[in-house]
């Protein structure tokens, strides 16, 4: 119910959230203490940022000499190229403006820039950037704004969850370092995965307690829990930072107990004195919480898509996912029907996108599947995980017996 607002904002393309101060300058810390010369010299381009609005051209005109840029570029698109009825608001930094044209206004996007050198009192910061009107809408797939990111270094934004897939094809196919948020979701993407898994990108530093705050100019109701009238920000548990820059905390291993430990131990009450289920279409074993994957088990596991924040590449293999277009099910299942909570009854090919549980016996309550006699219950997509270490030892016992 809380993402189900945020869901709808996206179906109507009002996605237009802005980045908390704090929020971009922890994550940009990270790669920071990582490499203190990691934007040095660098051009920096902030495409889908309303620079009067959001916090990214803030932050990096504001430390442009201590972080050692080269160039900052920021654009915007026009209000009329947006789904908000009458647009966000204009600010006194553009209509007091001597460049201020109110038909632009509407239909072009912006580009602010700073550059060394060009400031009136031997200091660049945020007083300092130059604007003008784009030719176009400030559209990021316009080639007016390729053309800035060919010639950029670095890009980080924001980008509308919306134009997620589009916006990492578009950084991708000019082979650029990026820093972005995106929606958490986008790891089961088909065109995703695939870079997730080979090493290509990679979970920044992620957001505090995996929960971000956004402010957004689009007024509607939220689910409780959601909107906040004290702070005016907005609660998302579903995004996450992507990146192919490196950084120290994709590299620090997951505290974990062995699979005994969690059996007994477990806060979670699924697993405490359960154990954990294998799949019946994946050969690998249930596991709904990353806390509760097991330190000593070397085959493959099914873990949530939250996993990706917490991924290390020494610690785990990423072998697959559980999407259909995969191809790693062991199984097809025909056509099957679907019980409903309240006890309603349809055909469906649902099981076949994701991994499924046998049962023994209807659930109470609760959705579940009925093929060929046989009872069934769907989880949620899954990454495919091994432990790299004892997957490696478990490889080198079986070479030894045999």
């Amino acid at each position: 119910m809380a993402n189900k607002t945020l869901n709808e904002a996206r179906a109507a393309k009002k996605d237009e959230f802005y980045t908390q101060f704090y929020d971009i300058e922890s994550e940009m810390e990270a790669y920071l203490d990582y490499n203190p010369d990691v934007f040095r010299d660098k051009t920096i381009l902030l495409p889908c940022d309303d620079p009067e609005w959001s916090n990214f051209t803030k932050y990096f005109a504001q430390n442009f000499e201590a972080l050692g840029l080269k160039k900052l570029i920021s654009t915007s698109y026009a209000p009329e190229s947006k789904a908000y009825k009458g647009g966000i608001p204009l600010t006194l930094f553009e209509t007091e403006s001597p460049k201020f044209d109110a038909d632009k206004s509407k239909t072009h996007g912006k580009i602010f820039i700073l550059e060394k050198n060009n400031t009136s009192d031997g200091k660049l910061d945020l007083d300092d950037l130059q604007w003008d009107y784009l030719e176009g809408d400030g559209d990021f797939r316009s080639d007016e704004v390729k053309k800035l990111r060919d010639e950029s270094d670095i890009i980080v934004t924001n980008p509308p969850f919306s134009l997620f897939r589009e916006f990492l094809y578009w950084i991708m196919e000019a082979n650029k370092h990026f820093i972005s948020i995106g929606p958490l979701n986008a790891v089961t993407y088909k065109e995703v995965f695939p870079l997730v898994r080979g090493g290509v990108i990679w979970n920044g530093k992620g957001f505090n307690g995996g929960n971000a705050f956004f402010h957004s100019p689009d007024s509607r109701k939220y689910a409780e829990g959601v909107y906040n009238e004290e702070t005016g920000l907005i609660k998302f548990r579903n995004c996450s930072w992507f990146t192919n820059i490196e950084h120290g905390h994709r590299h620090r291993p997951l505290q974990l107990m062995s699979m005994v430990d969690n059996i007994k131990y477990s806060k979670h009450k699924t697993i405490k004195g359960n154990g954990y289920v294998h799949y019946d279409n994946y050969d690998a074993i249930e596991v709904p919480f990353t806390d509760a994957i097991p330190d000593d088990f070397g085959k493959m596991m099914g873990v949530p898509i939250s996993f990706f924040d917490k991924y290390c590449p020494e610690q785990f293999e990423i072998v697959g996912i559980t999407k259909t277009w995969f191809g790693m099910a062991t199984k097809t299942y025909p056509k099957q029907i679907q019980v409903s909570k309240t006890g309603k009854k349809t055909v469906v090919t649902k099981l076949n996108d994701g991994p499924v549980i046998k049962l023994d016996g209807p659930l109470d309550g609760d959705v579940y599947y009925i093929v060929n006699g046989e009872y069934y219950k769907q989880a949620y997509a899954r990454i495919l995980i091994r432990n790299t270490t004892v997957h490696e030892k478990f490889l080198t016992l079986q070479k030894v017996t045999i």
